[in-house]
């Protein structure tokens, strides 16, 4: 397992089955790099591994349902039942209880993305990476924060109209708003309402899965 390394597709594809002394033999300093790399152990997959076993003996010994499981396992419960390749459908596939019939035609998955609670920038930048503008403004503003997300009705003026996405809040109390397809300025916080608080997360509908002929 020591002779693992990071390779993009084009690259992996290029290399296909050849030795890697024979691969590289014109890049005779990336050679010895990657050389020294395959004798360094793999000490953090070996921990997150003794991690894992630790749990799923902890989980068992509580009495409740725990199984392993594999990538090998999922693709193979996957492929034999006919299913297309996407997260969701490969976490309802891992473990021999996979049902043998597993319905997915017209489910919509929802899709969940980690995006954390902002920047840790003290201020935003300009193209050169120096410091532009204010200090950015921590906590809430008229009740909102950053990444929250809001629903704005502007019912006249040059953008009125009605936007929902997640907001960035001002001291000044005049917000911006990206929604799926573009970003509003300027929204004074009167207009918008919270939808949802955010937490870390950011939620959308997936693509529903098409009826099979």
């Amino acid at each position: 397992m020591c002779n693992l390394t990071l390779a993009c597709h084009p690259c992996n594809e290029k290399k296909g089955t050849q030795d890697i002394h024979d691969f590289l033999k014109g890049q005779p300093d990336l050679l010895q790099k990657l050389l020294a790399q395959t004798r360094v152990p793999l000490k953090d997959a070996a921990a997150v591994n003794v991690t894992r076993w630790a749990l799923y003996r902890r989980l068992q010994a509580l009495g409740l349902p725990v199984e392993g499981g594999s990538g090998g396992l999922t693709k193979y419960n996957r492929t034999v039942r006919g299913l297309p390749k996407a997260h969701w459908i490969d976490a309802a596939c891992v473990g021999q209880s996979t049902p043998l019939v597993l319905t997915t035609a017209t489910i919509t998955p929802l899709l969940i993305t980690a995006h954390g609670h902002g920047s840790r920038q003290v201020t935003n930048v300009d193209r050169y990476g120096f410091p532009k503008g204010k200090p950015k403004q921590g906590g809430r503003v008229k009740g909102f924060r950053t990444g929250d997300t809001v629903k704005a009705i502007i019912p006249t003026g040059a953008r009125a109209g009605t936007y929902t996405g997640r907001v960035l809040v001002r001291s000044r109390g005049s917000f911006d708003i990206v929604t799926k397809t573009t970003r509003v300025t300027d929204i004074s916080y009167k207009y918008c309402r919270v939808v949802q608080r955010s937490e870390g997360y950011r939620y959308a509908l997936g693509t529903p899965m098409p009826l099979t002929s």
